[in-house]
């Protein structure tokens, strides 16, 4: 259950399902994930994004393990002292699975209270205080369950079903016929721009790649060295630049390859990847956490995120070394980004 959460936090319950399957398959016990190294468990959640849950979910799993003997704690507060237990999840777990009297609030449940009390912004508290009221009892995890799944399907953001709901009479914004405008959308923050150059660096029949840091955005996963561009800088010197400051390589930039554009939470990333000549030098990871050369079958076996394999599924193409050469030009807004990639 608790990893049902874990993963169903910011992703369709569609999109989850397969995941879900194949990671008890692979990690069957509490035990076996425990024990499992870093590389396995980013591989097995790979293509599911936000790959820091999945970091902090087997760092909780751990701590299980050693500190609390191989049993989830069933106490609120030590179950919410756990790495990358937040509110949401503590309360889910502890009401559904424990029968603990915890409450909880996700996007459905938000939605859900705006319209009940007719708020347009309800803020935190008083949503946290709402669920809390409702919390008390013999069942809380299935009062949770409940006005979540209500949220779920059919207060829905958009045409809502309200002659559907069972408690449409307890609904303020029903009543004065505001539903449709409760919670009131939030204003669009503008999303910055980050113009990486991506170096797949290629040698006797292998191509470099690199573990990014725990602590840094798809922290542990593997990919190929980039840099994002400074001003005034072409994508063929990003890219050598990214080689040479992060494994104190030497490398010439060849042609390109094509480029991927990829959004995250809050930075748009374009992605232009070149082939790169080794020149000289041996690896040594100054920016990254491991190196490794890889033939394009041992692919596979790494944890690479989306845009990543969409890069070694083009440098795959026969025709793109010969095909896309254009330099593509970069406006200033892509620079100086505080994300650095």
């Amino acid at each position: 259950m608790w990893l049902s959460e874990v993963m169903l936090q910011q992703t369709r319950v569609e999109t989850v399902k397969p995941y879900f399957h194949r990671w008890l398959d692979r990690f069957p016990t509490l035990q076996t994930l425990a024990e499992a190294p870093l590389d396995d468990v980013l591989k097995a959640w790979e293509g599911l994004g936000y790959y820091s849950r999945a970091r902090n979910f087997h760092r909780a799993v751990r701590e299980v393990a050693e500190r609390h003997d191989g049993r989830i704690p069933d106490d609120p507060v030590a179950f919410r002292g756990l790495p990358g237990v937040g509110r949401y999840t503590a309360g889910a777990v502890m009401s559904i699975a424990f029968g603990r009297e915890e409450a909880l609030v996700d996007g459905n449940v938000r939605r859900v209270f705006a319209r009940w009390t007719d708020d347009p912004a309800p803020a935190d508290p008083a949503l946290w205080s709402l669920a809390a009221a409702l919390a008390p009892g013999a069942r809380p995890g299935d009062v949770n369950q409940a006005v979540m799944e209500l949220g779920a399907t059919l207060c829905v953001p958009r045409a809502p079903l309200c002659g559907e709901c069972p408690v449409r009479e307890h609904c303020r914004a029903f009543r004065r016929g505001s539903q449709a405008e409760r919670p009131a959308p939030k204003k669009a923050r503008p999303t910055p721009h980050e113009d990486t150059a991506v170096a797949l660096v290629e040698h006797e029949g292998r191509t470099l790649l690199v573990r990014r840091p725990v602590d840094a955005r798809l922290g542990g996963m593997w990919a190929f060295p980039a840099a994002v561009r400074r001003r005034g800088e072409s994508v063929a010197a990003a890219a050598e630049r990214a080689v040479r400051e992060g494994l104190a390589l030497e490398v010439r930039a060849g042609a390109a390859i094509g480029t991927v554009k990829h959004t995250f939470t809050h930075v748009r990333a374009s992605y232009h990847a070149v082939r790169c000549t080794l020149l000289s030098g041996d690896p040594r990871p100054l920016h990254y956490d491991a190196w490794a050369w890889a033939t394009p079958a041992d692919l596979s076996s790494y944890a690479l995120p989306v845009a990543q394999r969409r890069i070694a599924a083009l440098a795959a193409e026969p025709r793109c070394s010969a095909e896309r050469t254009a330099e593509p030009a970069v406006p200033p807004s892509t620079f100086e980004s505080l994300l650095r990639y």
